[in-house]
């Protein structure tokens, strides 16, 4: 909607964006940015119903230059209920307006009803202008000479309310973070394939002060890596696993990390186990766990810099089919020495999870463990579009998470982890199976899996995006597409 957002710039606002309570009149502070009363009758018209994010409109009349040329006035919800998280909500409605009418420069003076709620100011400039920044994504890159020039407008946003712009600027970063990995995501797979990959994420690292470096190759086995390199192998573009740390100066070296894992499938055709062509469009997401890391790191290394070590672990291949596909009946044994019966080759992004999972518990001494991943479709029929499925046993990073998740409006909700699980998993020929014949808790399959590569006493938390990482419909900061699921959520868990 917007071919970029910003925060400052010189010369009058076209538009000045104030906000009310439903049921109540403007606050005192606003009515004071007023402008011959025209938004005061606004709020009385039948769409200024004051819920959050609806939005009337006045056009003042006075002749100075300062004046703008219109008021938005957003809904802000009920008082009572009013949050910094809030503006989320209002940021996509106003942004959609501002989009709309191809505004160039907004001054946003919200500050009466935040004071009046009590909430942070800083932390709901953030969340104004993620939303907001949401809106500058677009699918533009591979439109070509058949399709017209959408123009799409510069904005500028300004707030007299220093700890309310410094939020917006901190905001708009955050976003560009997510809008990052939301271009990975709808990168085409003839186009994203794993070496491709690791070519970008190189590129990000180099701008971004990260540590990169790419196992691939004879490496790959020399490092007994055997889900990516079997389930890459059939492919002309090889799997490999790509590794990015953010070590800041104050960091002791021997400081223990978080280790962010993600599933980075490029292409998932179902291998052998082929997937029905409707299952098949859409594949070139099945790396949007990944992608979400990548991103994650960005906003790391960009805006967040937090005093400890991150490591972030890309588990990434293309699942093909050719005569070097692996098969049904197949046996792998994993660096940690488990043994798993391939039943499904469909369900291949375990397997490359299993090496990052392995690694990360052999050679980064990690504080803990997160790994994301669009890992099930069972976990989709389970939460739906709303929340992703969180398994975490570890009290302490099970809090961080869920704090996290109400801060960044990125939903996640625990489903169980019991021991039981893991007996659906046995292999009568191995020690387990890669996908167990039934189709009864099939998202927690997928977590019962994995918890066999990590060591016991590491605090893990295993996170299934299927349901999250992508929208079919055009809401809120999202147009159809990857929503960047998990930037924000890493993000703000870390920013602390």
């Amino acid at each position: 909607m917007f071919m970029n957002v910003k925060v400052g710039g010189r010369g009058a606002a076209d538009v000045l964006v104030l906000g009310h309570f439903e049921g109540a009149a403007l606050d005192a502070t606003t009515k004071g940015r007023d402008i011959g009363g025209v938004a005061a009758a606004a709020a009385k018209r039948t769409e200024a119903t004051g819920s959050l994010g609806s939005i009337a409109e006045a056009f003042p009349t006075g002749k100075a230059k300062s004046t703008p040329e219109r008021i938005v006035l957003v809904g802000l919800g009920k008082k009572e209920d009013f949050n910094a998280a809030s503006l989320r909500d209002a940021g996509a409605a106003v942004g959609r307006r501002l989009a709309a009418i191809k505004a160039s420069r907004a001054e946003v003076d919200l500050g009466g009803p935040i004071k009046a709620a009590r909430a942070d100011a800083g932390a709901a400039g953030s969340a104004f202008a993620e939303s907001v920044g949401l809106l500058a994504w677009n699918t533009d890159a591979f439109k070509g000479s058949a399709t017209s020039d959408p123009k799409r407008p510069t904005l500028s946003l300004t707030s007299s309310h220093a700890a309310f712009t410094k939020g917006m600027e901190r905001g708009l970063a955050i976003a560009e973070s997510v809008n990052f990995t939301r271009t990975l995501s709808e990168t085409p797979p003839n186009v994203c394939n794993p070496t491709w990959l690791a070519s970008e994420v190189k590129k990000m690292a180099r701008a971004t002060g990260l540590k990169c470096t790419v196992i691939s190759g004879k490496k790959l086995l020399d490092e007994k890596l055997v889900g990516i390199h079997t389930v890459g192998d059939a492919s002309d573009h090889k799997g490999c696993l790509i590794r990015l740390e953010y070590a800041p100066q104050r960091a002791s070296a021997r400081s223990k990390p978080v280790v962010l894992v993600g599933k980075t499938m490029t292409y998932d055709s179902g291998g052998l186990s082929i997937k029905p062509s409707a299952g098949m469009a859409g594949m070139k997401r099945d790396m949007d766990g990944g992608a979400a890391v990548i991103g994650a790191m960005h906003a790391i290394a960009t805006t967040i810099k937090p005093r400890k070590r991150v490591v972030a672990l890309l588990a990434c291949a293309e699942n093909a089919i050719s005569d070097e596909a692996y098969r049904p009946d197949d046996v792998l044994t994993f660096r940690n020495g488990v043994t798993v019966e391939v039943t499904n080759t469909d369900a291949e992004g375990r397997l490359v999870l299993a090496d990052a999972l392995c690694w990360a518990c052999d050679n980064e001494d990690p504080a803990s463990i997160i790994d994301m991943a669009t890992l099930t479709g069972g976990v989709v029929v389970a939460l739906g579009s709303v929340y992703a499925g969180l398994w975490c046993d570890d009290a302490g990073l099970r809090g961080q998470i869920d704090q996290a998740a109400c801060d960044s409006g990125e939903l996640v909700w625990r489903l169980p982890h019991h021991a039981e699980y893991k007996k659906l998993m046995k292999s009568s020929i191995a020690d387990i199976l890669n996908s167990a014949p039934v189709r009864e808790a099939h998202p927690i399959q997928g977590a019962a899996f994995l918890a066999h590569f990590v060591k016991d006493g590491i605090p893990w938390a295993h996170i299934d995006i299927a349901g999250v990482h992508a929208t079919k419909g055009d809401k809120g900061p999202f147009i159809s597409g990857p929503t960047g699921f998990g930037v924000r959520l890493i993000a703000s868990m870390l920013d602390r």
